[in-house]
């Protein structure tokens, strides 16, 4: 099956055929850098580090474009606020965003431009458009004539009229029409600004993308990316200027993910539910935003709910529990042994599965419960009292390498399995007000109480244990507890 994508601009899955053979082309609207970002804008970062992942697990060579907006309306008034220069704001916000990132255990896009780095190509950029006759300046500002570009509304379904009808504006009688737009901005008192054809000023929103897509990637690109509220009116902007000034189509596929809820409400500030990825990851860990958001199709919302959030912990600790058994069991240097059909059925079906589902739009969900069913198969086999098996070790060595393999397309499951369970464990434990040395002590005493046979005291601390959320598990090499995940 070939790659099929939903395109936002003709509102079906196409297929997908870039513009030369063997390379692809994609943009994506990354953050204007101002604050720390708030746990939505990872949406994209993580999903279309996926998109980006297969397409070159594919065979394609993928030109990856991830923007920072480093000046902007917002950083200056932050810089404003803080008593700060603007770019030393955006500095700051940038080096956090990248230190989110590498959290994350994203793959590097290829290039990631700063606005401020394109100001030349941007002026001669809205030159040209001038000079067509789709903008013209207005004491200092200049603007984008949406009534010249016949195409206006196409991406967002928007017709002019409505336009008007619905505008929630202020009349700027120095606009031609309510739906104009600035491609540049005339210097005010105490911001950053850059001299111009028009007198000094800074750049408009919208511009800025048009031009770093055209300046790194060309007059067309093959996929563009960002939130659904990035539609209208960015990406809307973004298309009339792009082949306002061009004449040829600007972006071949428009891909949009959707936005993250709280328990079906969307992010406000005065909901007070705004909640910055920052210290969702600190609670929670990297491994757990991931896992939300790639468990949900990209075009559906995520929901962040207190539930939701549990079972996302839950099926992590599911596959890291797995993969910490396989790694027990590869290491311990039992004699080689044929693997057995059963799991060689299962990984092959799999990997036909997750194929086609991540062909299909990117189906994460059905590729999702792939992994899932192996794990199942892995556990039925693998999970046995008593000693290991040659056959145990050969499918824990095989599934140990394929899990790594599946997941660090998605940058999941790259952790050492022991050390990350025992995280998830410590963070549980702290917020059932758990000590992990009175547990400990527990299960040191119920083996005590096997040894001298004591098996009605074993049972009661058992009991004990089960009680408090905690599973123990007993080997040749002794007993082992984790908490309890499966009632989260």
């Amino acid at each position: 099956m070939s790659l099929q994508i939903y395109n936002t601009l003709t509102r079906k899955k196409e297929e997908f055929v870039p513009i030369e053979p063997g390379r692809v082309k994609m943009y994506v609207c990354g953050p204007t850098v101002y604050d720390f970002l708030h746990i939505g804008n990872f949406f994209g970062a993580i999903f279309f580090n996926l998109v980006r992942n297969w397409l070159e697990r594919s065979g394609f060579k993928v030109d990856f474009v991830y923007n920072y907006t480093d000046v902007d309306d917002k950083i200056i008034n932050r810089a404003k606020k803080d008593n700060r220069p603007a770019n030393e704001i955006a500095d700051t916000y940038i080096a956090e965003f990248e230190k989110d990132f590498r959290a994350l255990g994203l793959k590097k896009h290829t290039h990631n431009p700063r606005v401020t780095q394109y100001i030349p190509q941007i002026i001669a950029f809205i030159e040209d458009l001038v000079k067509a006759g789709k903008a013209y300046a207005s004491n200092g500002d200049v603007y984008y004539a949406v009534s010249n570009f016949n195409g206006y509304g196409k991406l967002s379904n928007k017709n002019l009229d409505e336009l008007v009808a619905g505008a929630r504006v202020d009349i700027n009688e120095q606009k031609r029409h309510v739906a104009d737009f600035a491609l540049w901005k005339a210097a005010k008192p105490g911001e950053p600004s850059w001299p111009s054809p028009w007198g000094d000023g800074r750049p408009g929103w919208h511009i800025e993308c048009s031009c770093m897509a055209a300046s790194l990637l060309g007059e067309t690109v093959d996929i563009h990316g960002g939130g659904l509220d990035l539609i209208f009116p960015h990406h809307e902007n973004e298309i009339a200027q792009s082949e306002g000034r061009t004449g040829k189509l600007f972006v071949r596929y428009w891909m949009h993910n959707n936005m993250l809820v709280f328990s079906n409400q969307k992010m406000s500030k005065s909901l007070g539910n705004v909640r910055t990825g920052r210290s969702f990851m600190q609670e929670y860990n990297p491994e757990t935003l991931k896992f939300m958001i790639l468990s949900s199709h990209y075009r559906s919302h995520v929901d962040f709910s207190p539930g939701q959030v549990e079972r996302a912990i839950s099926g992590l600790a599911r596959f890291y529990s797995s993969l910490s058994l396989a790694d027990k069991l590869k290491k311990s240097g039992l004699p080689l042994a044929p693997l057995l059909s059963p799991f060689e059925e299962a990984i092959k079906k799999a990997d036909d599965k997750i194929e086609q589902s991540l062909n299909d739009d990117f189906n994460t969900p059905e590729a999702m419960a792939a992994l899932y069913e192996v794990m199942r198969v892995f556990n039925s086999l693998c999970r046995t009292p008593g000693k290991a098996k040659p056959e145990q070790q050969a499918i824990g060595e095989v599934y140990f390498s394929w899990l790594r393999r599946q997941g660090e397309m998605m940058a999941l499951f790259q952790e050492e399995p022991h050390s990350f369970l025992r995280s998830l464990d410590d963070m549980i434990l702290q917020r059932k007000k758990l000590d992990r040395e009175r547990i400990d002590g527990i299960v040191a005493e119920r083996s005590r109480a096997r040894l001298e046979k004591n098996y009605a005291r074993s049972d009661e601390l058992r009991a004990e244990l089960t009680k408090m959320g905690v599973l123990v598990q007993d080997s040749p090499e002794g007993s082992f507890w984790e908490v309890d995940k499966s009632q989260l």
